[in-house]
């Protein structure tokens, strides 16, 4: 079987770059270097690996746990490991069934008062309220806050989001590259990467990839654009091939890119407070960034960043030369 690429792989499994790229920084597969290639490119046995990664995916095990399944020798480790997974399966199961019946009673009881002049209150039902608390304290309730205190807390957690999940984001002077092709973040960022490096600005510089135009780069083939900037001091000269970007200020909602799963809907489910709402440019759609923290073995933590406004201000807009590519 001949080496697939990153895009064709992206195509086949209906799997984005971005996942593929996490997996093999947290060493759930590997890529091949092929000889005058730029491209990652995967053999038959990593493509092997990802079908068993998606499956286990899909039966919802945590990618810490997949990793390791797919380690391990030990056939009795495997089993716990997934007797574990059952047993959290069968806890939601129970659970859910509970909040069915629940709820089905409500329907029925709203029905029978439907054409009555009464407005019945459900919740001073002392035997529904005990069923409920009994769900929300049991071992088989679904694991989220539950309780009163629990709540209270949770609102607590939620009013200090502030500082917690939403950041403010300064304006910066940034060096930046563009790049088009069917794999442009790579292509954009090492560049930048070893400029950062060779100029002594690693303990400084704070690295961003950004989507550039989609229509001015729409192909044929598959290929998208991709930019990458790295924050830098004032005076220093940037070269002829990269251009200096302004990164633009304000307020963004972050979350920690683990897979296709949980990175955007974190982000979404923290967007459901109505004081923001998501800074849209209807050209460039939603300007996100993607900050890479360099961790201290050579990888890279992920944190998706998306602009957000109060309602009714004005967006902000990004500003610089773009390089010819």
């Amino acid at each position: 079987m001949e080496l697939m690429t990153i895009s064709e792989i992206s195509k086949s499994f209906h799997i984005s770059t971005r996942t593929l790229r996490y997996y093999e920084e947290i060493g759930l597969i590997q890529s091949v270097k092929k000889d005058d290639y730029a491209y990652r490119t995967y053999d038959e046995a990593t493509i092997a690996r990802l079908q068993q990664i998606l499956v286990l995916r899909k039966l919802r095990i945590p990618l810490k746990q997949i990793g390791l399944i797919l380690q391990s020798e030990n056939t009795a480790e495997i089993i716990e490991t997934f007797r574990q997974n059952l047993n959290e399966v069968d806890d939601e199961i129970t659970a859910l069934s509970i909040i069915r019946d629940i709820i089905g009673t409500f329907i029925a009881r709203l029905n029978e008062s439907i054409h009555q002049d009464i407005k019945l209150s459900l919740l001073d039902d002392s035997a529904l309220l005990e069923a409920v608390d009994a769900l929300t304290v049991s071992k088989t309730a679904p694991k989220e806050e539950k309780t009163a205190d629990d709540l209270e807390k949770a609102s607590a957690k939620l009013r200090k989001f502030d500082s917690i999940q939403y950041i403010n984001l300064p304006p910066a002077r940034t060096v930046a590259f563009d790049a088009v092709s069917k794999e442009p973040e790579d292509e954009a960022m090492e560049p930048i990467f070893k400029w950062i490096k060779e100029n002594d600005l690693e303990g400084t510089a704070r690295y961003f990839l950004y989507n550039i135009d989609p229509y001015a780069h729409q192909t044929s083939d598959g290929s998208y654009g991709m930019g990458c900037c790295a924050t830098i001091p004032k005076g220093i000269e940037i070269p002829a091939h990269f251009y200096e970007r302004e990164l633009p200020g304000g307020v963004y909602v972050v979350s920690e890119w683990k897979d296709e799963q949980s990175g955007w809907e974190t982000i979404k489910a923290l967007m459901a407070d109505p004081k923001w709402e998501w800074e849209y440019d209807g050209r460039n759609g939603c300007v996100g960034l993607e900050e890479h923290i360099r961790r201290a073995d050579g990888g890279f933590i992920i944190n998706i960043m998306l602009p957000i406004k109060e309602k009714k201000q004005k967006r902000r807009l990004w500003s610089g030369r773009k390089n010819k590519l």
